[in-house]
């Protein structure tokens, strides 16, 4: 087995500091930190605040006890706290499990209990869901709003740990297609690797870049790509929930980079023809498809209303990131294709008996 970090002395050098999810935000808040990171219904976050703001919960899960390696969740709909409490927690060494809000109270209770989860966030419009589940492993429960806020604002600088970049950063849940959803234990190196990937790929998240986060952040994708266009000091706007006549609006107002799966795509298209006509002005470098397979007839219209140059179409699973991607030049040309393989990804096709096909 080949020696990864030689005892020589040699290596790493001393100035070597690993990588992690919040390394991108803070190095920003530091050069730019009046820049305007998150945006959500009306209200935002700079750099700055939502370093703060991080820190702040992560100082909040160190005063309750939790500790480096331990678990604690999330179950909210889209909102500025998601990123930020994910990140703080994170950055404690403390790994979020993201629960997705489609869930039962039951589910959700079994699922805190299988991975340890001992602080859960909630977003006020679930709060009455969980409120009288008996949950066996959540010691304590935070709503966001004033009484998230008033916890928070008490609490003083964490002391970070240095983390490895194969350390926990989320666990985000399948969808359970095989059965019961199962928890993916994901590190910091790889949602780096996929921040780094998508950045290289798709064009659209730079620092002079807007995305348009419109998939539920409990997903791994769509967490994953709201928080790339920040780690790389971009600015992010969150839609608490998807409405094919905002997305349009939003897209026309300076957006640059967005995801969306097929049923986003159907309805913003069922919309009356003034209105997808709107559609066509935008300043779009990139939308990236994902989730299930778009119909070439979607493509096409896609093409049609955004033009070409825009879209991709990207495979991906929970427990691997993105694997293939389908560029923007060969979408009327590749029919029922996915693609290549995304960087530094290596594929393989394997029959049921792990043999190699063609």
């Amino acid at each position: 087995m080949i020696d990864l970090i030689p005892q020589s002395g040699l290596y790493p050098p001393a100035t070597y500091r690993p990588l992690n999810v919040g390394t991108g935000m803070r190095a920003v808040a530091l050069h730019s930190p009046d820049k305007v990171a998150l945006i959500e219904s009306g209200r935002s976050r700079t750099f700055a605040s939502f370093v703060a703001h991080a820190d702040r919960v992560a100082a909040l899960l160190q005063g309750l006890g939790l500790r480096f390696g331990e678990t604690c969740a999330i179950l909210a709909a889209n909102c500025l706290e998601y990123i930020e409490g994910v990140v703080g927690a994170a950055s404690a060494g403390i790994a979020v499990a993201t629960l997705n809000p489609k869930l039962t109270a039951r589910e959700i209770a079994a699922i805190c209990e299988a991975c340890g989860a001992r602080i859960l966030f909630v977003h006020p419009s679930l709060a009455e869901m969980v409120r009288d589940e008996s949950f066996a492993a959540i010691e304590q429960v935070f709503v966001f709003g004033s009484s998230y806020e008033a916890a928070i604002g008490r609490c003083g600088v964490p002391v970070l740990p240095v983390l490895q970049e194969w350390d926990a950063f989320s666990i985000p849940y399948t969808s359970g297609t095989t059965g019961k959803p199962k928890g993916v234990v994901l590190s910091h190196r790889s949602r780096l690797m996929a921040f780094f990937g998508m950045a290289s790929e798709y064009g659209c998240y730079g620092p002079s870049d807007n995305y348009l986060a419109i998939a539920p952040l409990c997903h791994g994708a769509g967490l994953c790509f709201a928080m790339a266009s920040i780690y790389f000091g971009g600015t992010c706007e969150i839609l608490p929930a998807f409405d094919p006549e905002i997305v349009v609006d939003r897209l026309g107002q300076g957006a640059t980079g967005t995801f969306m799966v097929p049923t986003h795509f159907h309805a913003i298209f069922a919309l009356e023809s003034h209105l997808v006509d709107k559609a066509r002005r935008h300043r779009l470098r990139s939308i990236v498809a994902n989730a299930a397979p778009l119909p070439q007839s979607t493509k096409e219209t896609i093409v049609d209303v955004w033009g070409p140059g825009i879209l991709h179409e990207t495979y991906g699973s929970t427990e691997g990131g993105i694997v293939t991607n389908l560029r923007p030049e060969f979408q009327l040309s590749r029919l029922k294709c996915v693609g290549k393989p995304f960087a530094c990804t290596q594929v393989r096709l394997l029959d049921e008996a792990g043999i190699e096909v063609g």
